[in-house]
C-alpha cells in the first residue's frame, strides 16, 4: 500500500496551497499532514467507494482540520458549492487538499471556483478539469447552472 501523496489516486497539485485527489487511503492521510496540509475537505458522501468511516477522526488526530460538503452525485446543489467556495474563501491562507472518491465532484468544483472566484477562462480552467475528466451531461448541465447563477448574482450586486 502506498504513502506518497503523488500516488494517491488521480491526484493533482493545482499551486503550492491547493492539491485535489480521489479518496486517500488511512496511510495517506499521514503523507498529506506531512506534505504541509492543514486544510482536508471531502465532498464524498459516506456511502462512496472507499470512504472511510473514521475519516474525521484521521485527519484532526494528524493535526489538521476537516470539513465534509457531502456532495451527492448525481444531485449536486448550489448550496454545496456556495459552502465549498465559503471554505476555500475563508482559509485562503491555509494549504489545502480536496477530496471526493474519484477527484470527479472535486475537479468540477475547482473549475467553478476558478471560474467564478479567480475569473479565470474556460481554456484555463478546463485543463485541470479535463486532466481527471470530461463531466458527463448532468455535471455538464450543473456548471452551467452554477456559471449562470453566479454571473446574474454578480450583475444584481
Amino acid at each position: 500500500m502506498s504513502d506518497q501523496i503523488e500516488e494517491i489516486f488521480n491526484f493533482l497539485k493545482l499551486s503550492d496551497r491547493l492539491a485535489t485527489a480521489g479518496q486517500p487511503t488511512e496511510a495517506q492521510f499521514s503523507a498529506i499532514a506531512q506534505a504541509g496540509y492543514q486544510v482536508v475537505i471531502n465532498l464524498a458522501v459516506p456511502e462512496s467507494t472507499n470512504a472511510i468511516p473514521h475519516e474525521p477522526e484521521i485527519v484532526e488526530s494528524l493535526g489538521m482540520q476537516y470539513v465534509h460538503i457531502p456532495v451527492i452525485w448525481t444531485e449536486p446543489t448550489l448550496n454545496d458549492l456556495d459552502r465549498f467556495f465559503t471554505i476555500l474563501n475563508t482559509k485562503a491562507e491555509n494549504h489545502i487538499f480536496v477530496h471526493c472518491a474519484m477527484n470527479m465532484r472535486v475537479s468540477a468544483f475547482i473549475y467553478l471556483y476558478r471560474r467564478i472566484h479567480d475569473q479565470i477562462s474556460h481554456e484555463a480552467a478546463s485543463q485541470d478539469l479535463y486532466q481527471i475528466w470530461v463531466p458527463n451531461e448532468d455535471w455538464q448541465k450543473f456548471i452551467q447552472h452554477a456559471i449562470a447563477h453566479y454571473q446574474a448574482q454578480n450583475l444584481n450586486e
